[in-house]
């Protein structure tokens, strides 16, 4: 297939649109259901390459959910613990723990499951059938993968009654070297992103504590490659091989971490007790579920437990969560990572991360306020490694 014509470009007004090879060559997917948009296009083609690298980079399976060409997370394929496939509505998976991948996919998914609703899946490697049927049952409007176990493939298929979109890649395509874009009828052109994200990133230990155990480098990759591919500016906390918290595309860096941070905050919340055995009414759905736990935690427009509005979405009514609580439960977290796709200018943001647990930090460095940065994370114990690379993606 030398080129795909799409039904319109990112909005419907936008024709004709179509994907295609500049060299006039064969594109490097089948699409093996369904009619992907230009949107989803964007979302595939950058979702991939996070998952490829972080296979590269990690050694291990790895999955990213996609929405509006940020991932909403990325992981990779360690067992879940109990408490955690409880808060991903994952628990009933029998056979989750015998696949790295659905793990992986159980993660990714479930980390942020409001902006994953509707979201665009890429797999690391071929789709097996655990993780089809956990992806079966979820809102998504894509999947793209290298390849399809033939049950796997048939389950996806029932989806949106045969029409979700689902694309094979071929794993061994190389782009060109250089890549270009027209903004305006403007040509840009520029080498792409070939930068290398591992371990030797984060020698540069450059605060009183050098100490980066194992867990923290690979969750720091984690964090590093997932910012390669979301929209800046951009900070992305990470732990247990998974993003929990992903700032995008704000003017403010202060802004990115308070907003990774706050959806840090929700997953570890998701995990306690008093929200695990919210009483939800056995007709309430998933994504349902998802609105009322995200509101229960943050008291957003809707106070779920008020007379009136709790009969909605419980069979018995629950004792809110308060914030002295919500301050006691997060109080105990530590060991998180995280990345930013450029230097911290203030302190403030080490002063917000420290809220959310973190430990670990790598940024590139080269702020005028370098020495306040480090002097506040040594502050709390913080290890902080000066990648000297920016990793801006628009």
């Amino acid at each position: 297939m030398k080129e795909f014509e799409l039904k319109y470009g990112c909005n419907p007004n936008q024709k004709p649109a179509k994907i295609y090879m500049r060299d006039g060559g064969e594109l490097p997917i089948e699409i093996l259901c369904g009619r992907p948009g230009y949107i989803n296009f964007l979302d595939a083609f950058n979702s991939w390459q996070l998952v490829r690298e972080l296979k590269a980079a990690t050694g291990m399976p790895a999955v990213t959910s996609f929405k509006h060409v940020s991932p909403t997370s990325a992981a990779v394929g360690i067992k879940l613990p109990e408490k955690l496939k409880r808060a991903c509505f994952v628990d009933d998976i029998g056979d989750l723990d015998s696949s790295p991948l659905a793990c992986a996919y159980a993660r990714a998914r479930g980390t942020d499951r409001m902006c994953s609703f509707g979201d665009w899946v890429a797999l690391s490697d071929v789709c097996d059938v655990t993780t089809a049927k956990m992806l079966k049952r979820e809102v998504s409007d894509g999947i793209i993968a290298p390849g399809y176990d033939p049950e796997a493939l048939e389950i996806l298929k029932t989806k949106k009654k045969g029409a979700y979109n689902i694309v094979r890649i071929d794993p061994e395509y190389i782009p060109e070297a250089q890549e270009t874009k027209q903004v305006f009828g403007i040509t840009f052109e520029q080498g792409r992103n070939n930068f290398k994200i591992d371990r030797d990133l984060l020698s540069n230990v450059v605060t009183a504590n050098k100490e980066l155990p194992e867990s923290a480098v690979r969750d720091l990759i984690v964090s590093l490659i997932t910012l390669k591919y979301t929209q800046s500016n951009s900070v992305c906390f990470a732990v247990d091989g998974q993003a929990i918290g992903v700032g995008a595309g704000q003017q403010s860096r202060i802004h990115c971490t308070r907003l990774a941070g706050t959806k840090a905050d929700t997953w570890f919340l998701r995990q306690c007790d008093k929200v695990l055995e919210l009483p939800f009414l056995d007709t309430l759905g998933r994504p349902d579920r998802d609105n009322v736990v995200d509101g229960y935690i943050n008291h957003n427009e809707e106070d779920v437990t008020a007379d009136g509005v709790w009969q909605k979405y419980f069979k018995t009514r629950p004792e809110p969560l308060t914030e002295a609580e919500k301050r006691e439960y997060l109080d105990t977290v530590s060991g998180v990572s995280l990345g930013s796709d450029a230097f911290f200018p203030f302190s403030d943001n080490i002063e917000r991360a420290k809220k959310s647990g973190v430990s670990y930090i790598a940024e590139p460095g080269g702020s005028i306020r370098d020495d306040a940065v480090i002097e506040c994370c040594d502050k709390y114990g913080i290890a902080m490694a000066f990648t000297g690379m920016r990793l801006f993606h628009h």
